[in-house]
């Protein structure tokens, strides 16, 4: 059955290639980025089942324009594609308060936003899907990714209760935790490294920006192969909560399953009794 997406972030990357295959698969697409032309040329110029609109996530009425085009053109909003986002990187100390707020207007109050917009829409039609990408740095900590970490991990707590907030109106959620795919979120345009410079850390600095420089375009997993699966996904008439992209990622996330088991026993000693005495 032909569905309407809304895909954010479709001018490159994952965000065109998700588009890409909705569009060949028959389906109706609102590709939106800062830029409708990029998004054109990204994806092979006007056609029928295409609506290049323009999106900025991080304005809130933006979104809202966004929305009503996919209405106006389309009638519906099946499946909406949170996944536009960009890479601030770099040590706490070192990314500066700014920064860090930017990363999080961006990676979780953009999905925010166009989510926002987008459920009016989806609760007029008691149906719906609202996929968003989240990242393996949402479930678990990295090194140099803190800023990036912060706003993931608010996703993965933004789309795990959203999903009881929409669920009485025929709306599934689902959140996508990517390892390291071939995307475009480490080239510049995407990553912004920290401005500040704390002596203490230049040396960490230096060795470790080498190191995620040299990683773009050299990371295992294929993004037109993920955007297949999203497509499969969203095809589900129950899809999962949770849906762990690539073999890196899935290794990832069951260590750190057993290490919260394993945290939670340990803790069980000294903090499985702090209730209030109760009265004989």
């Amino acid at each position: 059955m032909s569905k309407v997406f809304l895909i954010t972030g479709a001018g490159r990357g994952l965000g065109a290639d998700i588009a890409r295959r909705a569009l060949a698969a028959g389906h109706r697409v609102v590709a939106t980025g800062r830029d409708p032309e990029r998004v054109l040329d990204a994806l092979g110029g006007e056609q029928d089942n295409l609506l290049a609109a323009p999106l900025d996530i991080t304005d809130r009425a933006a979104a809202r324009r966004a929305a009503e085009a996919a209405v106006e053109r389309f009638g519906r909003v099946d499946v909406l594609i949170n996944n536009a986002a960009d890479f601030y990187a770099g040590y706490f100390e070192e990314l500066s308060p700014a920064q860090m707020r930017a990363q999080i207007e961006t990676n979780l109050f953009g999905p925010m936003n166009v989510t926002r917009a987008v459920l009016p829409v989806m609760r007029a039609q008691r149906d719906g899907h609202i996929i968003t990408i989240s990242s393996l740095a949402g479930v678990v900590g990295l090194e140099f990714c803190v800023a990036y970490a912060a706003a993931k991990f608010g996703v993965e707590g933004f789309m795990e209760s959203l999903r009881h907030d929409v669920e009485p109106f025929g709306i599934r959620t689902t959140v996508v935790e990517p390892g390291f795919f071939r995307t475009e979120l480490l080239v510049d345009t995407s990553t912004t490294w920290a401005e500040l410079s704390v002596e203490d850390y230049a040396e960490r600095t230096a060795a470790t920006r080498k190191v995620w420089e040299s990683m773009n375009g050299q990371q295992a997993g294929d993004p037109a192969k993920l955007a297949d699966a999203l497509l499969t996904l969203a095809g589900q008439e129950q899809p999962p909560a949770r849906f762990v992209a690539g073999a890196d990622a899935i290794e990832a996330v069951v260590a750190k399953a057993k290490d919260l088991l394993a945290e939670a026993e340990a803790s069980r000693e000294l903090g499985g009794d702090l209730a209030h005495a109760t009265a004989d």
